[in-house]
């Protein structure tokens, strides 16, 4: 059901401001036109291809309609109602921000009217019900668009697993706290999201949010960046010196990703800032206070580093206060169909297609092991939309090493449950016999791709009961 109305929805909201006979035209930022109304194009005489993607401050330069109302908002960060000339005439025009789900200002949506509209009557309730009845409108179309216009949080926060659930409450739980948070889990499954979840969730979130891969800083520069450095502290310093990350982030979060990375030297400088809320930037002979909460992950076993030596005991389990495990995305299975829904909707309205995906790449998709997890199914999905030769994305339009993988994975599942070998062989040569058939226009180079005569070929499609209606 949710489906359906993701599809229909931006469609039937867009004929809903058409059908109010009403100026309406939403803009970004910058002031550039996204949406404008058919009546708007009436209202100023021009064509939508020429009013979208056009800057209203231009607009205005050229006497399309004075004042820029998008402009008044932007400039006051505000709504505002003006009187406003439109060629011959004057309207009433309201402009309000859209603001996003952190409350920062994201798109001015203007609605206008026409002055005869209010003669007779009160102006002011009449403006009142119809501003009601528009923001309504309005703000139901951003939070459909969201859905498909990427954003930080949504591609992870997509699932119906038990196991998911529970995590989401986790979340909600340890944001309520300052206490440091330790994350981890495989490459790709949204270490990072989580973070800036917790963050947006918590007290600190009108603070930064400053995220510092510790992998991808050299170590001879990875204490300076982290805690920054006094003027003169070494050769080619700043001569001002140097805030590090740790005083950028005040009163935010700190996310330190790649935590087993930070060299062993470092270590006692983070279990001192974690333990009393201090550090001593480089050249510095006084401790500084920090008011910052810190966030760590990693996709290491940090308990097998500190039996190895490379991670201190005491840092780890300062760090393992507060855990947190994220599932891999093979752990939540029944979630993966929906995240392909939401990405390939996703895509095709960021590269303008209608791609849907066929039963069987759905199947192969599904069955598939995901190493890189959701960041992977993200990419894949992209990739397909803008690759594949038809509408309906096929198997023939899957990468070859997901192919594989699903195979190899399908036949360790056969051996793990012991079956017999001949029983294995069968089943792999009848997904190759089904590729091909699904790869090749003919039997005979199907045949040929698989190096063996066209009547054997034909003869294990016979055996296997592949079918043309199957292709």
């Amino acid at each position: 059901m949710k489906q359906n109305m993701l599809k229909i929805g931006p469609e039937y909201l867009f004929k809903i401001m058409d059908s109010m006979n009403k100026p309406i035209y939403i803009t970004d930022m910058n002031g550039i036109i996204l949406f404008v109304s058919d009546f708007s194009c009436k209202w100023i005489g021009k064509k939508k291809e020429d009013l979208i993607g056009k800057s209203t401050f231009q607009l205005e330069k050229e006497g399309i309609f004075k004042p820029s109302v998008a402009k008044i908002v932007l400039d006051k960060k505000q709504n505002v109602t003006v009187f406003q000339q439109v060629r011959e005439g004057i309207g009433l025009t309201t402009g309000q921000l859209i603001l996003d789900e952190n409350d920062e200002p994201k798109y001015v949506v203007t609605l206008g009217y026409d002055i005869p509209d209010f003669v007779g009557y009160s102006s002011q309730i009449k403006i009142e019900e119809l501003e009601s009845a528009f923001r309504y409108y309005v703000n139901e179309l951003l939070k459909l668009k969201t859905k498909l216009v990427r954003t930080k949080e949504v591609p992870f926060f997509i699932g119906q697993s038990r196991g998911f659930d529970m995590l989401k409450e986790t979340i909600e739980k340890v944001s309520c706290v300052e206490t440091t948070v330790l994350i981890t889990g495989e490459t790709g499954v949204g270490k990072t999201l989580i973070a800036e979840r917790i963050h947006h969730l918590s007290e600190r979130k009108d603070g930064p949010f400053i995220h510092l891969n510790c992998a991808a800083i050299p170590e001879l520069l990875l204490e300076s960046e982290l805690f920054g450095y006094q003027k003169g502290a070494f050769t080619g310093a700043n001569s001002n010196g140097k805030p590090g990350l740790v005083k950028i982030a005040e009163k935010g979060t700190l996310f330190l990703d790649e935590i087993g990375e930070l060299p062993l030297h470092l270590q006692p400088k983070l279990l001192q800032l974690l333990q009393n809320k201090t550090y001593i930037p480089i050249g510095a002979s006084k401790t500084v206070k920090a008011d910052v909460r810190i966030i760590v992950a990693t996709n290491c076993n940090l308990e097998d580093m500190v039996k190895e030596g490379k991670f201190r005991a005491d840092l780890y389990y300062r760090l393992h206060i507060l855990p947190i495990r994220i599932p891999s995305l093979r752990e939540r299975k029944e979630d993966i169909f929906s995240l392909l829904q939401y990405n390939l909707e996703k895509f095709n309205y960021l590269h303008n297609y209608k791609r849907v995906l066929s039963t069987k790449v759905v199947e192969v998709l599904q069955n598939y092991y995901w190493p890189g997890n959701v960041r992977e199914l993200e990419n894949i999905i992209e990739q397909l939309v803008i690759m594949a030769k038809e509408d309906e994305i096929s198997i023939q339009d899957l990468p070859k090493h997901l192919l594989d993988s699903t195979w190899d994975q399908e036949i360790s599942i056969s051996i793990d449950a012991g079956n017999p070998l001949h029983e294995v062989l069968e089943s792999v040569e009848k997904r190759m016999i089904t590729q091909a058939f699904h790869l090749h226009k003919t039997t005979r180079e199907a045949a040929k791709a698989l190096g063996v005569t066209q009547s054997l070929f034909m003869r294990r499609l016979a055996k296997y009961a592949i079918t043309k209606e199957e292709k």
